[in-house]
């Protein structure tokens, strides 16, 4: 027992109870008759906080169902004995001083055995926000923290949680998890988690949930978790008491990282508290085998002759390909054969190497399908075919890709390369030993670029008056964002500029991809920051993207993430606009109204700016770049020049 100030004289008046906090033990105190009392704040029938009640007729009512207790000894009325616990308390000269036992060695409970098991698979981020229905687990998450085993990084609406889980594994390739509590913060996931299985990017979804006893029984945020997870998630599953939480735990972490794909657990209350002595789970050593998988050598022999006799082969890389660059490259050089990326996996090349064609499709450049067209072989790393990409289906095609079921997924090709995109360009590598078939195409790749480059600077001068355009903006974004910067996008006409526009130096770019999520640019940034926190991260949105997140910026502030932001604010849903015009159609609710996004910027504790001339944006992206701490740069954008 130890005796602690609570309260100064006056503090309290006559009347009045209220709530004080010693360690962790929350106490109801009352100023009754010129006396005080302390009791235990919760209410022993259904937890109901005591401190907040009400002094009625001389007794402390309980504020949830109207049971009465005397606010100084805890008493019930005769003949009821069912009475909180009562603490010695003492007016002293200097103030109010209670008497209560020292906090209780924290015990070890099922959430501790989960997160321990989640850091050994190397999961050392979670995204997400504390609540009712999860603060066990909660507990155990600060217990982690505070060993430095992982960071938690407190959101402000659990879908950006998902976003920022999904584009930290679209970066590392690594699991981060999302949390959340029962019903509604579990289903604010699933946009995000969609948008990371669509992506193949592996995320740990963790959900709380009401107590077992009330669950199914219309309970408070009472919903099937598991039903509700079923699509979205590779792996989901309820932790019971009589779980092995160690092997669950470790089951969702594998199913993340070897399938790349959602996994997800549901907590019930009463489990995480559960006093649990079991060991953790291991990690991923003995569990997890290689997946450098390698085609058979006949079809790599039929690879390598076809690359032999081939005149203009052209690669075609896909975020697939992402970490295996290096290998890919080297094999384009001894072909002197371009590579072209599709958007999701602009910035793996440079633009300035001499082999690089940009991006293919929508997003993309008239340098990448010029080449594409006058290719007589296409060697597709990573990709999936996809309309947006618009891979051409009738030209001779190698398509390698770990996923079997991706191989031929939308048309036949020529040859399907079962095999890990590093593994197999090594093999192509040792095989080709020389191509004198192939012709140089380097110069044909400076040529259209040359001629991009000069349609890119008569678009760069438009001017109507009306806003800056788009290649006027990437334009100058291209020569200001640092060469080891991570780019986010969001969707819409900026990201379509971004993608047409912006000259990569080998930055990545993380984007929802096949989901086409609006709202994941600013998320994002928060993912790719916890990623990798020594980096500048840009992101870049429309005013639509980011006014689904706006909240979020005082995140950014909250956890002092650097984040730079570049904001075209053009009032509109202009992609939407456009398809209605193209579609015949009257523009029809997709004007916006916006604040003043610099101005909110301040608001929130970052730095605001705001361009609404082309020649300011110099000044003002240096500037934004040079800050040290969250900074917006908003651009007021002519929604024509696209």
């Amino acid at each position: 027992m130890a005796w602690h100030k609570i309260l100064d004289h006056g503090e309290l008046d006559e009347g009045r109870v209220t709530t004080v906090t010693v360690g962790r033990r929350s106490l109801a105190v009352s100023h009754h008759r010129g006396s005080y009392g302390a009791l235990d704040n919760a209410c022993p029938h259904q937890g109901g906080p005591l401190g907040e009640g009400s002094i009625e007729q001389g007794l402390l009512r309980c504020p949830w169902h109207g049971y009465d207790y005397d606010p100084l000894t805890g008493a019930p009325p005769p003949p009821f004995d069912d009475a909180p616990s009562c603490f010695a308390i003492e007016a002293r000269e200097d103030g109010i001083w209670v008497d209560v036992p020292d906090d209780e060695p924290r015990v070890r409970t099922t959430a501790d055995v989960l997160v321990e098991t989640m850091t050994a698979w190397g999961v050392d981020t979670v995204f997400g926000m504390v609540g009712h229905s999860n603060l066990g687990f909660a507990d155990a998450l600060r217990e982690a923290e505070g060993r430095g085993d992982l960071r938690f990084v407190a959101i402000r609406h659990e879908g950006a949680a998902a976003f920022a889980a999904s584009a930290y594994g679209k970066l590392t390739g690594r699991p981060a998890a999302c949390f959340a509590i029962a019903g509604p913060g579990s289903t604010n996931l699933l946009t995000g988690l969609y948008d990371a299985k669509a992506d193949r990017a592996p995320v740990l979804a963790i959900s709380g949930q009401v107590p077992s006893a009330v669950r199914g029984r219309g309970a408070f945020q009472d919903l099937d978790l598991t039903a509700a997870f079923g699509d979205v998630a590779g792996f989901s599953e309820v932790v019971s008491a009589g779980s092995d939480a160690a092997e669950l735990m470790s089951l969702a972490a594998k199913t993340a990282m070897v399938e790349r794909t959602v996994a997800h657990l549901v907590l019930p209350d009463e489990v995480q508290v559960r006093p649990d002595e079991r060991p953790a789970g291991s990690g991923p050593h003995g569990r997890v085998g290689d997946d450098q998988i390698r085609p058979p050598e006949v079809e790599l022999d039929h690879a390598a002759g076809m690359l032999a006799g081939a005149r203009r082969p052209v690669f075609v890389v896909g975020h697939g390909a992402r970490f295996e660059m290096g290998d890919v490259v080297a094999l384009a050089e001894r072909l002197s054969a371009p590579v072209v990326t599709t958007f999701k996996a602009k910035g793996q090349i440079p633009d300035t190497h001499p082999l690089a064609g940009g991006v293919l499709g929508r997003s993309g450049t008239p340098v990448a399908s010029w080449l594409m067209n006058e290719a007589d072989l296409l060697v597709v790393l990573g990709a999936s075919f996809s309309n947006h990409s618009g891979i051409a289906p009738h030209k001779p095609t190698i398509q390698v890709d770990y996923d079997r079921a991706a191989l031929g997924r939308f048309h036949p090709v020529d040859l399907p390369l079962w095999g890990h995109v590093g593994t197999t360009v090594r093999a192509l590598a040792d095989l080709l030993r020389d191509a004198p078939e192939a012709v140089d195409q380097t110069a044909d790749v400076a040529r259209r670029w040359a001629i991009w480059r000069e349609e890119k600077r008569r678009r760069r001068d438009d001017d109507r008056g009306r806003g800056v355009g788009a290649a006027a903006v990437f334009d100058r974004l291209s020569r200001h964002v640092p060469a080891d910067a991570v780019l986010t996008v969001d969707v819409g006409n900026n990201t379509y500029s971004f993608g047409r526009y912006f000259e990569s130096r080998g930055q990545p770019v993380l984007m929802s991809g096949y989901l086409g999520s609006i709202g994941f640019g600013y998320p994002a940034a928060m993912g790719a920051w916890a990623a990798a926190p020594d980096r500048p991260i840009v992101a870049v949105t429309g005013d639509g993207g980011f006014g689904q997140y706006l909240a979020e910026l005082t995140t950014a502030v909250h956890h002092g993430m650097p984040i730079k932001h570049v904001l075209l604010n053009n009032g509109e849903l202009a992609k939407i606009s456009k398809e209605q015009r193209s579609a015949h159609l009257d523009v029809w609710q997709t004007r916006l109204s916006n604040p003043s996004f610099a101005a909110y910027a301040e608001l929130c504790g970052a730095l605001g700016l705001r361009v609404e001339h082309p020649d300011e944006l110099d000044e003002a992206l240096a500037a934004l770049m040079a800050h040290d701490g969250p900074a917006l740069l908003e651009v007021v954008q002519d929604p024509l020049l696209v």
